[in-house]
């Protein structure tokens, strides 16, 4: 473990050291051979569970995979395999990693770097490189970012989701500054004006800012994870305040959302479906959520309750349709945030071997296919987004995989969880921010978390 990285990790609970003894009961081992045990998320468990079913038919009897699922909210999930990884909980084989947690469960020792036969093969180019990104961390030996300690299951990715009806000419506001210029002309002329984004005090704002900010040409901490990167260049000071100012001026624009301190995913979409707003930045579920929604009777401007199935794709083009996520500066792609689940193998397993073997499995390209399909999250290899057959089953393949391409990733750095909450509470609510001032007080709250986190600022 890197020296400059403090053991608080050991201390993170009072009930680490006893928590093996009361955790689900397991074993590596049994009569039928070895069994592994892998923990998920709780969306998509069906696809999880199919797909350890899977290898472990596909291992020919050299293991059996067997699908646990966590709970549901993400902060729950990262507390109890934290919990489990303290606590020394050989039921650990495999676990679904959240893309920002694989620096902490690096740095803390927890996650096993992937071996280096697995390694080159992932670099051969055949895996988007925002997603291997964040998979990565320090190698051991030379403390430099770069050594895989996961694999990439799936990504995800925002764009813009918009009624042609309520933009100039029906097409898609191309820059932030154009979106938020649209919105008041709607806002004049008695239009739904307001904006979906995510702003309340949880990680989806943490998203939003990011977002804006590296497409700004900014960023929260530097590559070594540690150093604040907010303000310590005029640059980076006037990417933070572009970030901040586009913030504000959707959270105030006339006709904005009166409740956007309170927003979310869920709820930019149904705002847009009751008619609200006229566009969201949103993940790709919005477009299935909108066909059942609107099958329904449930959209305000969409009734596809007497339209054939065949014809069902048609007609909601024809009102709702997805482009490129805004940029913030003209003529430059935005770099989108992108989120998604890689696939770790935890210190604590008996059988490392068999368990790299597993994730190579239930990371293969049908298993990513199948995830995408019947869980709607983009996969991350490269060559899926070429194959026909997917491209007629994923509809928003083409702006997911731009959007990928071009794509940011949240701040690598092991202190991450205490900078999204400290950040995330900062500029809630979006109203009061002040632009300008507020730089040096969100640098600050950076260091505090770094400091936090026992890293040598």
């Amino acid at each position: 473990m890197p020296k400059r990285y403090r053991a608080r990790k050991l201390a993170a609970t009072g009930a680490a050291a006893v928590v093996a003894g009361s955790l689900l009961a397991g074993c590596g081992s049994s009569d039928d051979g070895i069994v592994l045990s892998f923990y998920t998320a709780a969306d998509g468990a069906e696809q999880y569970a199919a797909a350890a079913q899977a290898c472990t038919e596909q291992s020919g009897g050299a293991y059996r995979v067997e699908q646990r699922t966590l709970p549901k909210s993400a902060n729950d999930q990262r507390l109890q395999l934290a919990r489990r990884l303290a606590g020394n909980d050989r039921t650990l084989d495999l676990m679904t990693l959240d893309v920002v947690w694989t620096a902490e469960f690096a740095e803390a020792g927890w996650a096993l770097p992937v071996p280096d036969d697995l390694e080159a093969k992932l670099r051969d180019g055949s895996v988007l490189e925002g997603p291997l990104a964040t998979a990565e961390w320090l190698d051991p030996e030379t403390e430099q970012k770069g050594k895989l300690y996961a694999v990439p299951l799936n990504s995800n990715t925002q764009l813009l989701w918009y009624r042609p009806d309520m933009v100039p000419n029906g097409q898609p506001p191309a820059t932030w500054d154009d979106l938020i210029a649209t919105a008041g002309e709607n806002a004049a002329s008695g239009k739904p004006a307001a904006i979906g984004v995510q702003a309340k005090q949880y990680e989806g704002f943490m998203v939003w800012f990011n977002t804006l900010l590296e497409s700004a040409g900014g960023s929260v901490v530097g590559e070594d994870g540690t150093t604040v990167t907010l303000n310590d260049t005029p640059e980076h000071r006037a990417a933070t305040e572009k970030a901040l100012s586009i913030i504000k001026s959707v959270a105030t624009a006339p006709g904005a959302d009166p409740s956007v301190s309170q927003s979310d995913e869920g709820t930019a979409r149904l705002g847009v479906e009751a008619g609200t707003m006229f566009a969201e930045v949103n993940y790709p579920f919005v477009l299935p959520g909108l066909k059942e929604n609107a099958a329904a009777g449930g959209v305000s401007f969409l009734d596809l309750s007497t339209v054939p199935a065949d014809q069902q794709d048609a007609a909601v083009n024809e009102v709702f349709r997805s482009a490129p996520y805004p940029s913030v500066n003209p003529g430059e792609p935005a770099k989108v945030t992108i989120g998604g689940f890689n696939i770790g193998v935890a210190k604590t397993t008996e059988h490392p071997d068999e368990a790299w073997a597993a994730v190579a499995c239930l990371t293969d390209e049908q298993n990513q296919r199948n995830n995408a399909v019947d869980g709607g999250v983009p996969p991350v290899i490269r060559s899926l987004y070429d194959d026909p057959e997917f491209q007629a089953a994923y509809p928003a393949w083409e702006g997911v995989l731009g959007s990928i391409e071009s794509a940011a990733v949240r701040p690598v750095s092991p202190a991450y969880q205490s900078i999204s909450i400290l950040l995330t509470d900062a500029l809630n609510p979006p109203q009061n921010i002040d632009p300008v001032g507020d730089v040096d007080k969100l640098a600050d709250l950076v260091r505090q978390a770094v400091n936090s986190e026992g890293l040598i600022p």
